[in-house]
């Protein structure tokens, strides 16, 4: 969660939020963190504006740049009756918007010997029961911040189609939105990693591209490149990162 600290440091994420610019030049805009009122740069993230606003985040934050599941929040908007949900780090704040940050989601994680399960709706029903309870109001794939079709992935658990649960939930960062809003208490994301596990360990087919990549790192055929980049600082490698070509 969040915790005051006086004098807090200002780091990238504020950096990004203010755009550079002196506190006289922001237009602020008013918003309600953890029950409490501030005022907060109109052009920052969630994440942006909690910490100009003088939280220290301990927890609830990870990769500040998009995607690892550690600032899952909750917020409404004026006029909207609306439970809305999305990551800190790439959801921008709203006039009137009130929120608060869910940093982990109690779940129930069932221990298990994958060599001892088969690829198939057995598995489910004897690690993640709860499945069957699904009744598919869609509610956990429209609170996804990354959009993906999480209640087509249960109904394919329900069905034992172990290599369509994986597809589906592949991107999946278990940030636990789904299950907080799930009627029926589904540990969707739990159920989906073991999904991928059994994948892995039986249905994947043999990559010779891999096998290939692998050869070629233990050959030391990319040592000359980490030489270059172990010594390089935190600014140049970030320079490189975003330089990089990417889809």
């Amino acid at each position: 969660m969040t915790s005051v600290a006086a004098g807090v440091t200002r780091n990238l994420s504020i950096s990004q939020a203010d755009g550079g610019r002196s506190k006289s030049e922001q237009r602020l805009i008013p918003i309600s963190i953890m029950g409490k009122a501030y005022q907060v740069p109109a052009d920052a993230t969630i994440m942006g504006a909690i910490e100009y606003a003088g939280h220290q985040i301990v927890r609830g934050a990870g990769c500040r740049e998009g995607y690892c599941g550690a600032c899952a929040t909750l917020y409404r908007l004026p006029g909207d009756y609306k439970i809305h949900t999305g990551l800190a780090c790439m959801t921008m704040v709203e006039e009137g918007m009130t929120l608060a940050q869910i940093p982990y989601v109690p779940a129930e994680k069932s221990i298990y010997d994958i060599e001892e399960l088969k690829p198939n709706v057995s598995a489910i029903q004897q690690m993640y029961p709860s499945v069957f309870r699904c009744v598919a109001c869609n509610t956990c794939t429209k609170s996804c911040p990354q959009g993906l079709q999480v209640m087509d992935y249960v109904q394919a658990a329900k069905r034992g189609d172990i290599a369509a649960v994986m597809d589906l939930s592949f991107d999946c960062v278990v940030c636990g939105l789904c299950m907080l809003r799930c009627p029926a208490e589904i540990t969707q994301p739990l159920m989906g990693i073991m999904a991928k596990r059994l994948y892995g360990r039986y249905l994947r087919k043999d990559s010779p591209e891999l096998a290939e990549r692998v050869k070629a790192v233990e050959s030391g055929a990319y040592d000359a490149e980490y030489a270059k980049l172990m010594p390089m600082s935190r600014e140049a490698l970030s320079k490189l990162y975003y330089a990089r070509d990417s889809e």
